[in-house]
């Protein structure tokens, strides 16, 4: 960018040159021959694609799991907890060995237990989460939420979330169970079916106000 003097005021493009007015002055500068075209095919933007459709990817999942636990995540009182959220998404996304990078995804990162132990730590604001004694087992028609032992609550509430990850789609079913003295573990409907990528959110009270809350694989 360079400023010019002249009695002609230009405003506009003149070939590759642009002419305009910034804060009292007259600046000039070249244009900088982005066009869609060249950004679609050009293998000098294959980089710049590769890093855009994960980019994008990642943004878009984090933001369908967070409307999935929005009510949670206002208790977790936490201004950027959604840019925490997306670069957890980021890095579930690149443990993806499947796809090539430019479609990794976090589906396929979930699936490995690294992924899985990423989300099962991310911390919702000052909130407690949980450790690995903290887990869900599968029984024939009904999953169990095994508790650390030395988690004291009254009440849990589990939100299955179904993800469809191709359409950037969700299906959620939260349900609520009262726990006796020294309970840990919960027995909760199975709402969907093994071949679903299903996530579970589990949110434990103590006189009615949230102690722990988070992902639990």
């Amino acid at each position: 960018m360079a400023t010019y003097e002249s009695f002609i005021k230009l405003n506009g493009a003149i070939d590759d040159l642009v002419f305009y007015n910034l804060n009292g002055k007259n600046v000039v500068r070249k244009k900088n021959g982005f066009n869609k075209t060249s950004y679609n095919k050009s293998p000098t933007y294959e980089k710049v694609r590769q890093n855009s459709f994960e980019f994008g990817h990642c943004s878009k999942i984090g933001k369908l799991i967070r409307l999935c636990i929005s009510e949670y995540i206002e208790l977790a009182d936490e201004a950027l907890l959604y840019q925490r959220f997306a670069k957890t998404m980021t890095r579930i996304k690149d443990l993806d060995i499947e796809n090539a990078k430019g479609k990794r995804s976090v589906k396929s990162g979930l699936k490995t237990i690294e992924g899985r132990n990423i989300l099962q730590q991310f911390k919702f604001g000052s909130i407690p989460g949980f450790n690995q004694n903290t887990y869900i087992s599968l029984g024939f028609w009904d999953k169990s939420l095994h508790l650390d032992k030395t988690l004291v609550a009254h009440e849990a509430t589990i939100v299955n979330i179904k993800i469809d990850f191709e359409n950037y789609l969700t299906e959620t079913f939260e349900e609520e169970i009262k726990l006796q003295n020294n309970q840990t573990e919960l027995i909760f409907k199975n709402h969907f079916s093994e071949e679903d990528d299903v996530l579970h959110f589990v949110a434990l009270k103590k006189n009615s106000r949230i102690v722990q809350m988070g992902f639990v694989k």
